[in-house]
């Protein structure tokens, strides 16, 4: 969801103990349990209506016949497997939850939604009109759409792969119509008092006396003005509800969330908290103390409606979930439904998008999530390296103020709401990204994610009519065009790429099927920053250094991101990790595991010594 830091739900920040590396138990032949340790998850995000598209057409606010889209028969064997093979263990598929569409559905028993209220012709995944099915643009047969997603739920496991889909929790479509609900379960909004603009288990907000207005703009029409019967500048919504984002005007601005209607939680118009809290001591209980807690408690309907999704999804072999704007909502009802998952399913992987430093303890150990994005920390300071508005030496910074949650904050540099890496907004290339993705992989113990395309450089220089360039659309039908000749016509073998995009491809295959192997990556960090910054001649602020290790393995990690400066350095390891590591004077030979190459550490008086040159945008992992 593009974001707006919308923090109206406030708490205090929970100090933590040190985050504790995760084991696994394994049962040898003996019966005895031997610790595991856990190594690192990598996530591919794909955009699942534009990961299979061959239609290299784009025309701007194109229709599906005009640009073409992608299916879930796309996600063929071969192409799971290529996906595997990249060193990959997880796929979001994005925007699989049905959503509102400009799209003629009613053969099949599905309402026609209004341009008015709808974002693009193709629609926003984060306006989802109904949560028990799946959109029917992604199905060869959009009367058997549901089916065909459970055989790609079936078809990602047998390639060794594990699946998360979106829940956005915050909002759903202006006009929700749960027409496959399970017995028993009730629409959003069923049983709202319509009268009043807040009740406890309303589902939605309402502005009494007061009819929906569509939002205008001198700049904007639906559909850039073509011709639709429902393109009328109405929709009928009365009382109006509250919008998305928190907006109260019965006419939103133009860029409100204005397609989407906000739910209600059980927070007052006010900001109170009106549900049980959870008991002073609880960021330290487990998901099943959580799960203890909540039993018999009256919590706000939308909480019940919520779960109940989730577990429906979790009992179709769905693994986990990334959820929208995850802070807009309180943490103890992701209490309450994480903890249910859980105990459905230990092994779940819950990632949330939540933007406030403030409230990342809060959302990691009250709310039971898994992952957080690193976004406003890490990613952002990447970025502003890469475009020269920061220095390196402030990642070790970072590292230091998120010590205690490192492991719970997922990297990336690319996703469907950011621009793309390779893009001249961001790094202009994607051999600039490199040093970004060595740093952002190696760095911690947290999940890696990519953004399918970032692999061979896509640069999202497509303006698909609602979304323009520099991000890759979700609101249009449009085609993805270095992805689509790593695709190649459905071989999923990279024919069409060229030289310098295979070789960015190789660059990535080597760097996470490295990470998802290493031990070191799980252990311990230090930084190299100190050492070397006002020793080491040429220790530019484009380099950054730093160490990993576990028992059984060492690792000495340095980037420079400079686009087109070479640096020749003695990187100097200090002496407190040489003691660390045990090791003696005298020399060692270190390898690159990205392509190989030899070097020498020479240690002396307990400090050691590797001359390097780094060329422009080059990272090397050296491994004792």
């Amino acid at each position: 969801m593009k974001k707006f830091l919308w923090f109206a739900i406030l708490g205090l920040s929970i100090n933590a103990n040190a985050q504790q590396k995760k084991v696994v138990p394994n049962i040898k032949p003996n019966n005895t349990k031997v610790a595991t340790v856990e190594k690192k998850k990598v996530v591919y995000q794909v955009f699942t209506r534009l990961f299979g598209n061959k239609n290299t057409t784009n025309k701007p606010w194109g229709t599906i016949e005009e640009n073409g889209v992608g299916k879930f028969n796309d996600f063929t064997d071969k192409a799971l497997q290529e996906i595997k093979k990249l060193g990959v263990t997880h796929i979001w598929y994005t925007g699989v939850p049905h959503h509102a569409v400009v799209r003629d559905y009613t053969n099949i028993g599905i309402s026609n939604d209004d341009p008015d209220v709808v974002k693009g012709r193709a629609g926003s995944p984060y306006a989802v009109k109904d949560y028990y099915n799946v959109n029917p643009d992604l199905a060869v047969n959009p009367a058997n759409r549901l089916q065909e997603f459970e055989a790609l739920i079936a078809r990602t496991h047998a390639n060794g792969l594990q699946l998360l889909i979106d829940i956005v929790p915050n909002h759903v479509a202006r006009k929700y119509e749960g027409k496959n609900n399970p017995k028993g379960v009730k629409d959003f909004g069923a049983d709202d008092t319509t009268y009043v603009d807040y009740a406890r288990h309303n589902n939605f907000y309402y502005i009494p006396n007061e009819a929906f207005q569509v939002p205008t703009s001198d700049n904007y029409k639906p559909l850039n003005g073509q011709e639709n019967p429902m393109s009328d500048g109405e929709f009928i919504e009365n009382p109006a509800k509250w919008t998305g984002n928190g907006s109260r005007m019965a006419k939103p601005d133009i860029n409100d969330w204005y397609e989407t209607v906000k739910v209600n939680y059980g927070i007052t118009p006010d900001g109170e908290k009106d549900f049980p809290l959870l008991p002073e001591g609880f960021e330290s209980k487990s998901y099943k103390e959580h799960f203890e807690y909540w039993q018999g408690k009256e919590v706000p309907n939308s909480w019940i409606k919520f779960r109940d999704i989730a577990l429906y999804w979790i009992a179709k072999g769905v693994d986990g979930f990334r959820y929208d704007m995850a802070e807009m909502v309180p943490y103890e009802f992701w209490s309450y439904m994480n903890s249910a998952i859980k105990m459905k399913n230990p092994d779940a992987f819950l990632l949330a998008e939540v933007y406030n430093p403030e409230q990342y303890r809060n959302y990691i150990h009250l709310g039971k999530m898994d992952y957080l994005y690193d976004k406003v920390e890490f990613y952002d300071h990447l970025k502003g390296i890469i475009q020269e508005r920061e220095i390196t030496d402030g990642i070790s910074d970072i590292q230091n103020r998120l010590s205690d949650i490192e492991h719970n904050m997922l990297h990336f540099l690319d996703n469907h709401d950011e621009q793309r890496l390779a893009s001249p907004e961001f790094a202009g290339s994607g051999e600039n990204g490199k040093p970004l993705m060595v740093v952002s992989a190696t760095i911690s113990t947290s999940p890696t994610m990519i953004y399918f395309g970032q692999e061979v450089g896509e640069a999202g220089d497509i303006d698909g009519g609602f979304g323009k360039r520099s991000r890759t659309s979700i609101f249009d039908y449009v085609g993805v065009p270095n992805h689509q000749r790593w695709m190649n016509g459905g071989k999923f073998d990279g024919g069409q790429l060229s030289d310098s995009e295979k070789a960015l491809r190789d660059f990535y295959s080597r760097l996470l099927n490295f990470t998802i192997k290493s031990d070191a990556l799980m252990g311990k960090f230090k930084e190299l920053q100190t050492a070397n910054r006002n020793i080491t001649n040429r220790y530019e602020t484009t380099i950054y250094s730093f160490v990993r290790w576990s028992d059984n393995e060492k690792l000495i990690i340095s980037s420079n991101f400079s686009k087109n400066r070479t640096f020749k350095i003695d990187l100097r390891i200090p002496t407190e990790v040489i003691t660390e590591w045990k090791l003696k004077d005298g020399t060692y030979e270190v390898t690159d595991q990205l392509y190989g190459s030899k070097k020498t550490m020479v240690v002396e008086n307990g400090i050691g010594i590797i001359k390097l040159v780094l060329g422009a945008s080059e990272s090397f992992i050296l491994k004792m």
